[in-house]
């Protein structure tokens, strides 16, 4: 009696363990599996979409994230900064973004955007790739009093206002900042890498 207890205590011991073990043999082999369907740091980088959440993103405020290895900057534009773009279409190379192919549709307005008050565009100055400076106050010393702020390009002194749209003048960069594909999945989440949908 003493056996047959204690071989039945072994047998549910046995079978507990075998039980654990298996669960946690398919567990790590999930693991992996579930991983591999979302895109690697390495895939997101080369190029695969970027989703981001602006809900935190403060008016004012620059947010940058990398897409296809370059910085993509998301501005959310005060009132103040929208309606300084108005004085400024006579001092630019290309106001409407017409000489333009490397834009979506959706971009050819004043503010270059989708949502007037949210700027997307890449980060890399269109002389000779570059990284401009944020300079979102007025009046900077070293542009000038009439600088109402914008990206400013402190290696060839190129010079965009707060929609991407370089200036004319001393700003040897050809073409407005570009503006890549996205599309709003929700009001606080951007996809960058794909167009909009119903446009």
């Amino acid at each position: 009696m003493k056996d047959e207890a204690k071989n039945t205590r072994r047998r549910e011991l046995l079978k507990t363990s075998t039980a654990l073990f298996g669960g946690i043999g398919i567990g790590s082999l999930l693991v992996p599996f579930a991983s591999s369907l979302s895109p690697s740091a390495k895939a997101q980088a080369g190029g695969a979409d970027v989703e981001i959440d602006i809900s935190k993103l403060a008016p004012g405020e620059l947010l940058i994230v990398k897409w296809r290895r370059m910085p993509v900057w998301v501005l959310r534009r005060t009132p103040e900064m929208l309606s300084d773009l108005e004085g400024f279409r006579d001092q630019l190379k290309d106001p409407y973004s017409e000489r333009e192919t490397q834009q979506p549709d959706y971009a050819r307005n004043p503010h270059r955007s989708i949502k007037p008050e949210i700027l997307v565009v890449m980060g890399v100055c269109t002389h000779l790739g570059c990284s401009p400076n944020f300079k979102p106050e007025h009046g900077i010393k070293e542009i000038g009093d009439w600088w109402k702020g914008g990206f400013f390009c402190s290696c060839h002194q190129s010079e965009y206002d707060l929609a991407g749209r370089v200036f004319k003048g001393r700003s040897p960069a050809p073409l407005n900042l570009p503006v890549p594909p996205h599309q709003y999945l929700s009001g606080t989440t951007i996809l960058i890498g794909d167009n909009e949908k119903d446009t």
